[in-house]
C-alpha cells in the first residue's frame, strides 16, 4: 500500500509540473537518445533560456532526472535515477553539494586507478553529477559509428566507453572501442574532449586515502540500430 502511494504521488508530481505553462514560459521536448526524452520550459521572449521544471524520461515513462532551471541554469535540489527508476543521486546546485549517493549497482561500470594500490587503501570512485545513467548520456550521444549501419546486424557489435578523469575532476580523455568478431572489426576512436561543455567535463574525482588521484571510468555499451551508443 505504501509503495502504491509513493508511485501515485510520483506520477502526480510529474503531471502537475507539466500540466500547464506559466504566462511567461512554453513547454519544449527534446530527444536525448533512442530511449530518452526530456521535457522542460523556456522563456517565451527568449527560447534559449530554460526556466522552470525539468524532467527526463526513459521509454517515455520512467524518470531519470528531475529538477528546476532558473535563468538557464540548474537550480536547487535535483534527483537522478538509474535506468530502472531507482533513486541514484541527489545534488543541490545552489549549494554545489552532493546530498545523496546510492551504492553502485550497475555491473556495466568498472574503474581503474592510475596509482599503485595496496591492501588497506581507502578508495572512492569518480562520480559524475547526474547519476549512472542520465549523467553519462552526453558521452553516448556524441559518438556515431563511422559507417552506414543500414543492412548491418548491429547486435553483433560490442562497444566500450573509456573516460580518463584527472585528479582535479576534469575529463582528460574520451575513447570508444567498437568491436565485432562477425564483421572482423575492432577500432578505437579518440575524441576531442573540447567537444563537450564545461559542465560535461566536470567530475568529482576519485580519491585514495583522502587524496585526489587520476582514474578511468569504463562502461560497457551496445550499438543501436541507428549506429549510436546506449547502455542499460
Amino acid at each position: 500500500m505504501k509503495t502504491c502511494f509513493l508511485l501515485c504521488y510520483s506520477f502526480l508530481f510529474v503531471t502537475t509540473c507539466f500540466a500547464q505553462d506559466s504566462p511567461d514560459t512554453i513547454e519544449r521536448k527534446n530527444k536525448l537518445s533512442d530511449s530518452l526524452i526530456e521535457k522542460f520550459y523556456v522563456l517565451k521572449n527568449n527560447p534559449e533560456i530554460r526556466q522552470g521544471p525539468y524532467i527526463a524520461l526513459i521509454d517515455r515513462k520512467k524518470p531519470v532526472a528531475r529538477g528546476n532551471f532558473k535563468n538557464g541554469k540548474k537550480s536547487g535540489l535535483w534527483q537522478f535515477y538509474d535506468s530502472e527508476g531507482r533513486l541514484n543521486e541527489k545534488y543541490n546546485y545552489d549549494l554545489q553539494k552532493l546530498t545523496y549517493e546510492a551504492p553502485l549497482a550497475a555491473d556495466n561500470f568498472s574503474f581503474l586507478f592510475e596509482d599503485s594500490l595496496k591492501v588497506g587503501d581507502r578508495l572512492t570512485r569518480p562520480l559524475r553529477i547526474g547519476g549512472v545513467y542520465y549523467g553519462f548520456i552526453p558521452y553516448l550521444s556524441l559518438f556515431r559509428v563511422p559507417f552506414d549501419p543500414y543492412d548491418i546486424n548491429m547486435e553483433a557489435f560490442e562497444a566500450y566507453l573509456e573516460l580518463l578523469i584527472s585528479p582535479m575532476g576534469r575529463l582528460a580523455q574520451y575513447r570508444v572501442r567498437i568491436a565485432s568478431a562477425l564483421y572482423q572489426y575492432d577500432r578505437i576512436f579518440t575524441m576531442d574532449v573540447k567537444l563537450f561543455s564545461d559542465e560535461d567535463r566536470s567530475f568529482i574525482p576519485a580519491t585514495k586515502n583522502g587524496e585526489n588521484v587520476m582514474s578511468r571510468i569504463l562502461i560497457k555499451c551496445y550499438v543501436t540500430s541507428s549506429g549510436t551508443l546506449d547502455f542499460n
